[in-house]
């Protein structure tokens, strides 16, 4: 006797099921969820904020998992490490790069205080501070916007609204939030588009951070106790002044130099998602 086949229930989705799915209803719900982890974690010890970052990715899972109803291969264990560690480098090598051109319009001194607790500080807010809000940026609302309206215009929405978040720091003017744009918004979502991988993004976000922290300047606006004492001494496009060297005019040409050459790779690679034809 010839029986008919059912299909399992999350493969034919009742009304519910199929608004939870819609791009932008399960970015906001991770956005929620990831960000009252943040909030919950936030202003702590570091070793609050690294708990944070794990319960985040949790989170992140968690609402991928059963609301999405997708996989996660963008914070796959695989290769996580190397993708990480690949992020850190860039980071590292996009802050390198950006302060030694501008070295000379500062004046650095060397800070008192306990050097392993500065470092052990910076490092743990900065690793709570990247995992989170590349969880909210790039994983959640890039891929949501994405699916909507393909990655270009998905990279563009995000690029500004970081900017726009940024706008609320202390120091902060239009043109900071322009360069916060594009240099976090447009390498930070260059970064993942090329390698579809959360960890990169995370790992250049945090060496960003905990490099700019350690040197004492400020970290988009917010003072940051360092290993140094940073005193901007020339004009401020050039040294970003009291927002810091994200204010700068030189780490966005930095940045570009380095995004455009990730977004081409990504291209090549059938990373991006096309705009949807109506």
């Amino acid at each position: 006797m010839h029986t008919r086949s059912i299909a399992p229930a999350d493969h034919q989705p009742g009304r519910a099921g199929r608004i939870l799915r819609f791009p932008i209803v399960w970015a906001l719900v991770g956005i929620v969820g990831v960000g009252g982890v943040s909030a919950l974690s936030s202003g702590g010890s570091p070793v609050l904020a690294v708990v944070g970052a794990v319960a985040a990715v949790a989170v992140y899972w968690a609402v991928m998992r059963y609301v999405a109803r997708r996989g996660t291969p963008e914070i796959a264990t695989a290769r996580a490490g190397v993708h990480a560690l690949l992020g850190v480098g860039l980071g590292f090598l996009f802050i390198a790069v950006s302060v030694l051109m501008v070295m000379t319009e500062f004046s650095f001194t060397w800070a008192s205080g306990g050097a392993m607790a500065t470092v052990v500080s910076i490092v743990g807010v900065q690793l709570g501070a990247a995992v989170t809000e590349e969880l909210l940026f790039r994983g959640l609302l890039l891929q949501g916007l994405e699916r909507l309206c393909g990655s270009w215009a998905a990279l563009a929405i995000t690029a500004v609204l970081f900017g726009a978040i940024h706008l609320a720091n202390p120091g902060a003017t239009l043109w900071t939030g322009f360069a916060i744009a594009v240099e976090a918004g447009v390498l930070l979502g260059a970064t993942f588009l090329w390698l579809r991988s959360l960890w990169a993004a995370v790992g250049l976000h945090f060496a960003w951070n905990t490099t700019v922290g350690l040197l004492g300047l400020p970290v988009s606006g917010h003072a940051s106790p360092g290993l140094l004492i940073a005193e901007p001494t020339g004009p401020e496009l050039v040294t970003g002044g009291q927002f810091g060297i994200e204010g700068s005019i030189v780490p966005v040409v930095v940045s570009l130099l380095l995004a455009v050459p990730m977004l081409i790779a990504a291209h090549k690679r059938g990373n991006l998602v096309p705009m949807r034809r109506r």
